[in-house]
């Protein structure tokens, strides 16, 4: 089985890539956020940790994690992201690599592990190839606006918290751009593909 890792700053796209690569060439997608999602779920020794690193005031009444919360801590100090990312790695990494050992693709071409952390989290190094999303600040800085309702300054201080993207350049055997429309980005997509199903 191929396992690709897709990857890139948030605004860029990915979701966008992970639908056509379902759709257009039959992959099997693992989404890094929703397992992260699915940890957090008590009890969980992901969010225990957290609650023990920054606190109960990232809590719910419910005992579920504010993520509105944590954001706002996060994102506001660069140590303090890298610390919730350095707790976090571990738990999603061993997750994703017990769905893979437990996975049954035989229909599919291919799995892709779409993953917003994928090299800092040390996922790529699971992966056959590394393919990444990049795309221009405006582009990203609206799409973050729309997707998450969130005003300018909040968007801008997420994408200054991230990795430019001479990082993905580096760390990326494939560099896919969002900046257009559909039709571009499923052209780019294949010819990436297509280099990649000859590899195989």
């Amino acid at each position: 089985m191929t396992v690709i890792g897709l990857t890139g700053p948030t605004g860029a796209g990915k979701g966008e890539v992970s639908n056509i690569l379902k759709t257009n060439f039959g992959a099997m997608i693992i989404d890094a956020d929703e397992v992260y999602h699915s940890l957090l779920v008590p009890p969980s020794e992901c969010l225990d940790e957290i609650c023990e690193e920054f606190g109960s005031s990232v809590l719910l009444g419910d005992g579920t994690l504010d993520r509105q919360a944590l954001a706002g801590i996060v994102f506001s100090s660069k140590d303090k992201l890298e610390k919730l990312n350095t707790i976090t790695h571990k738990y999603v990494l061993a997750q994703i690599v017990l769905m893979l050992k437990k996975s049954d693709c035989t229909r599919c071409p291919f799995t892709v592990i779409d993953a917003p952390l994928l090299i800092e989290a040390g996922v790529d190094k699971i992966c056959d190839y590394t393919v990444s999303v990049l795309a221009d600040k405006d582009t990203r800085t609206k799409r973050i606006q729309e997707r998450d309702k969130i005003k300018l300054r909040d968007a801008e201080k997420r994408i200054s918290a991230q990795k430019d993207d001479s990082f993905y350049i580096s760390n990326s055997n494939f560099i896919i751009y969002n900046n257009s429309d559909t039709t571009d980005l499923a052209r780019q997509i294949g010819k990436v593909f297509e280099t990649i199903g000859g590899d195989r």
